[in-house]
């Protein structure tokens, strides 16, 4: 898959990896922008940690070429790169006091030692931590930690940062917490930022784009939004967020055959009598009560042919939201699953064992080829 850009600072063109007779990455072409942060988001396995040692240089590709800033780098050894990177353990040197560790990759640079002592006190409070320059690593929170790796990649001032899997080894409210922090110092420095996670969550906060990977090659590029409201493909759809996936028919362009029922959606490509996967996101499912129809209020329903009468089955309550389990025919051996507000639940007066009128909107009903999983 080709991203194309005007003016890329980073260019990575036909790469392939092989490990022996194993194919890690397959022809990846990918343009990144200055000033960008883009996050590799994708299982493990899927060769994200493997393309960004590949722009490190740390495991050469197979063949294909990396050019960073007009230059060439395809075949430089890391210490002729110009990035600096951050791992999920942090690597500082439990040795050296905070300001030492920040100040290890200065010192063969010909800066003299005020000049690295000013740059390093510029750098602590840059990450908020110049109180703690005389204690060691040992005696740092997590966070903290990571503040510190994050202080000394970009010491000498890089042209790329590289974090790998930077907030992994972090408790869930020091990782909120961190990923904005990291996000908000990549804009104040305009460092072009490349971030591999398997968290989606943190790609979506924190990313310019986001490049899909999936078994060695990129499934899609785009930004959050995109990704998350335009999947282009099943893989994408299931992994990024919930998605509900229901056996179907392909009918028309726009049109798919659930059960009995015809429903519109989203434009594809499918044949007629083609058997697909209907897909939508639980929290793309509308909640009408169930006196809709009764009532004569068929009006309220964008398009009558998407509304189901359905059965609440179990609701699981996640804070900001209730999770509802709904029974219909037309979903076939799965129940479908939609995420209705708190304030819905309470003025539907939703329990379990009710019943509801629902509607599917044709803009969130989306058409996908089917996969091995309904083969």
């Amino acid at each position: 898959m080709q991203i194309n850009g005007n003016g890329a600072y980073l260019k990575i063109e036909n790469l392939w990896k092989y490990f022996g007779n194993f194919l890690a990455l397959e022809d990846i072409t990918l343009e990144i922008e200055e000033g960008e942060l883009i996050c590799f988001l994708g299982p493990s396995g899927c060769g994200k940690t493997t393309l960004l040692r590949a722009i490190a240089g740390l495991n050469l590709q197979s063949q294909g070429t990396i050019t960073q800033g007009g230059r060439d780098i395809s075949k430089l050894p890391p210490s002729e790169r110009d990035f600096g990177i951050v791992f999920q353990s942090y690597a500082l040197f439990p040795n050296l006091t905070i300001e030492k560790n920040v100040a290890y990759g200065l010192e063969n640079t010909g800066r003299s030692k005020s000049e690295i002592a000013a740059r390093v006190s510029e750098l602590l409070s840059l990450v908020g931590l110049s109180e703690q320059s005389k204690k060691y690593p040992a005696q740092l929170s997590g966070g903290q930690q990571q503040r510190i790796a994050l202080a000394r990649a970009i010491a000498t001032n890089p042209g790329l940062l590289l974090l790998d899997e930077p907030l992994s080894a972090l408790d869930a409210k020091v990782r909120v917490h961190l990923r904005h922090e990291i996000k908000e110092l990549q804009r104040k420095l305009g460092v072009t930022t490349v971030m591999v996670t398997h968290d989606q969550e943190e790609a979506l906060a924190m990313a310019d784009r986001i490049v899909v990977m999936n078994q060695g090659v990129i499934e899609q590029v785009g930004s959050p939004t995109e990704i998350y409201r335009d999947p282009q493909s099943l893989f994408v759809a299931d992994f990024i967020g919930e998605m509900n996936q229901i056996p179907a028919t392909a009918v028309s362009k726009d049109q798919v055959r659930l059960g009995s029922g015809v429903m519109d959606c989203t434009p594809h490509g499918f044949g007629d009598g083609e058997q697909i996967i209907a897909a939508i996101r639980p929290n793309d499912v509308i909640p009408h009560g169930d006196s809709a129809h009764s009532l004569g209020r068929d009006d309220i329903v964008e398009t009558e042919a998407n509304a189901i009468d359905v059965k609440v089955g179990e609701m699981e309550f996640l804070g900001s939201f209730w999770r509802c389990r709904l029974s219909h025919e037309v979903f076939g051996a799965n129940d479908l699953f939609a995420d209705f507000s708190i304030n819905a639940v309470r003025r539907l007066d939703l329990q379990e064992g009710s019943n509801m009128l629902i509607e599917l909107p044709k803009a969130r009903l989306m058409a996908f080829a089917r996969t091995e999983q309904y083969a």
